[in-house]
């Protein structure tokens, strides 16, 4: 499964892409903490079993949270944000892309998660394979509409090093903290870290 490190690492290269400038280490931090946020809900489900992967996984967090940012900025006299200084709405946009993509995107893309929690309660993978064949033409199985339907929060749970099973852990269980778990996902942290040295270093690069 994508890490912590991971779902940050994509986090990074968005605010890298996307802040312009108003990049700096404290708007990273904000775009970071909205990243890191659904991982959030391992813990809560713990609490709420099934919760892990649907509580701040759900699609219905980042929609809400962007029509907030429309509510404050085209709507309301005067805007919450805009108090913050000019950098505070392309940052918040920023964060809420970061929830979505490079928080929520790397599980809903492997193993996946409960996208319209607590409205339907089904867990939804997106994984498989897109390519031009010279014979069948374009494939793509990352999408099927006939394939098996994944559980609810009543029967899934996702094993990690805080929460292995459903319920009481026992005692004598292996806890596994990933870090990156292939080839590919190790290439993307450290893709981040020489991208977040060289904004941060040279602001021209910016």
């Amino acid at each position: 499964m994508p890490s912590t490190l991971v779902h940050l690492a994509l986090g990074v290269l968005l605010a890298a892409a996307l802040l312009g400038e108003a990049y700096d280490r404290r708007s990273l931090a904000v775009v970071l903490i909205a990243t890191a946020v659904p991982d959030l809900d391992t813990f809560l489900g713990m609490v709420i079993l099934g919760t892990h992967r649907a509580a701040l996984h759900t699609l219905l967090v980042p929609l809400a949270l962007g029509a907030a940012i429309l509510y404050d900025t085209r709507v309301r006299k005067r805007s919450f944000l805009r108090r913050y200084g000019g950098r505070a709405v392309p940052v918040a946009w920023v964060a809420v892309a970061a929830y979505l993509f490079a928080g929520i995107g790397p599980d809903l893309f492997f193993n996946g998660v409960n996208p319209l929690y607590p409205v339907v309660d089904r867990f939804v993978e997106l994984n498989g394979e897109v390519y031009l064949s010279t014979t069948e033409g374009l494939v793509q199985t990352v999408w099927q509409v006939e394939a098996p339907t994944m559980g609810t929060t009543e029967t899934t749970h996702y094993r990690t090093g805080v929460d292995v099973e459903r319920g009481a852990d026992p005692a004598n269980a292996e806890r596994l903290f990933p870090v990156a778990m292939s080839g590919l996902q190790l290439l993307l942290v450290l893709t981040s870290v020489v991208v977040t040295a060289v904004k941060l270093r040279f602001p021209a690069a910016r």
